[in-house]
């Protein structure tokens, strides 16, 4: 039976997820990671088209929008929907509500003409710029496009100047109906100028598991409220604190990337917690390419990590890197999912 004083916490980004368990007392809650989100949709006239999907691309937007919506906990964001091609003010940024995002969803166009409704997708983001600019703190940036039938300014453009004027300040994520190389293209530019993007299609708003992790990944994060202690007649020996801490790498890498480093800090907080205790860092693989290759990436990966976190203050002296390649699968390497979650490395206690 699970020692009933410990606490599993879990942070998850499209490419990241990491998750760590210790003795505590403490409850998980959610803490925003943006102030504010819009909703930015594509109303140009191949939004209109099917294209392959079962209906209009823009009537898919809005189902997706709207599962989004019942997704996203009602922190104290600020929200607004806005639509491009043409530029338009669905709702202004104001306080979060589920009601007020859906009216205003609800309230999208999707009976509108396919022929000469191209995409001003660059001026598009002229226009959100003044909104941009008028908010305090982190926001983030939700497009709905197929990026196709672009007219006027490049948008690739346009999205590397906003990452260059915002900074951190800014995320823009992608949710794509791109169904041509051009608008496909034109998608990938924009993900690609911003190293926070988190990449989603229609099928990641099919699965209620896929968009709970989308939602954590773009809009917060749990985290555990201070342990509350509990009542002791005397002291009594303490159970030696355990650390399980699990780290998802993109296909055959094992760079440490800029997301990945405010959950490695939380994890180093944890690790200093016990000045005393050594820690084994295992690096894992999926079972794609061979055994002696995978080894070698294991070993990487595992390094890596020990790498940041001695960088960064634990002495190498607690930590051991061990590398297992293939040979300890936890998922079934036979689906995708399954895969990603092997390509992993875990920090266990000695």
């Amino acid at each position: 039976m699970m020692n009933p004083k410990r606490l599993t916490l879990l942070a998850l980004a499209a490419l990241l997820t990491l998750s760590f368990a210790f003795a505590a007392t403490a409850q998980a809650k959610m803490v925003k990671k943006v102030d504010n989100f819009i909703l930015f949709v594509d109303q140009s006239g191949s939004m209109a088209m099917k294209a392959g999907y079962p209906m209009k691309k823009i009537m898919m937007a809005k189902e997706n929008m709207m599962a989004l919506n019942q997704a996203i906990p009602e922190l104290d964001y600020s929200s607004g929907v806005y639509l491009f091609a043409p530029y338009a003010e669905m709702c202004s940024m104001k306080p979060y509500a589920k009601s007020n995002v859906a009216g205003a969803v609800g309230a999208i166009d999707t009976d509108f003409e396919v022929f000469n409704r191209r995409t001003p997708m660059g001026a598009g983001f002229d226009s959100i710029d003044g909104t941009l600019s008028s908010l305090g703190g982190k926001t983030a940036l939700i497009m709905f496009t197929d990026g196709a039938s672009n007219v006027g300014a490049d948008p690739v453009a346009k999205a590397q100047a906003m990452r260059t004027k915002y900074g951190d300040r800014l995320c823009v994520h992608v949710v794509s109906y791109a169904t041509t190389a051009e608008g496909m293209a034109v998608v990938e530019g924009i993900r690609a100028a911003f190293p926070c993007t988190v990449a989603a299609d229609a099928a990641t708003f099919s699965d209620a598991g896929a968009l709970d992790r989308y939602a954590k990944a773009v809009f917060y994060e749990e985290v555990a409220d201070a342990p509350k202690p509990a009542p002791m007649p005397a002291p009594v020996p303490m159970e030696k604190e355990t650390i399980s801490f699990n780290l998802n790498f993109d296909f055959d890498k094992y760079e440490i990337t800029d997301e990945m480093t405010p959950i490695l800090s939380r994890a180093k907080a944890l690790l200093e917690q016990d000045p005393s205790a050594t820690y084994v860092i295992s690096g894992h693989t999926d079972a794609t390419g061979t055994d002696a290759y995978n080894q070698g990436l294991s070993e990487r990966r595992a390094g890596s990590v020990m790498n940041w976190l001695t960088a960064n203050g634990i002495s190498v002296d607690r930590l051991e890197a061990m590398g297992y390649g293939e040979s300890q699968p936890k998922y079934d390497n036979t689906t995708k999912e399954g895969r990603r979650l092997n390509r992993r490395v875990e920090i266990q206690t000695k």
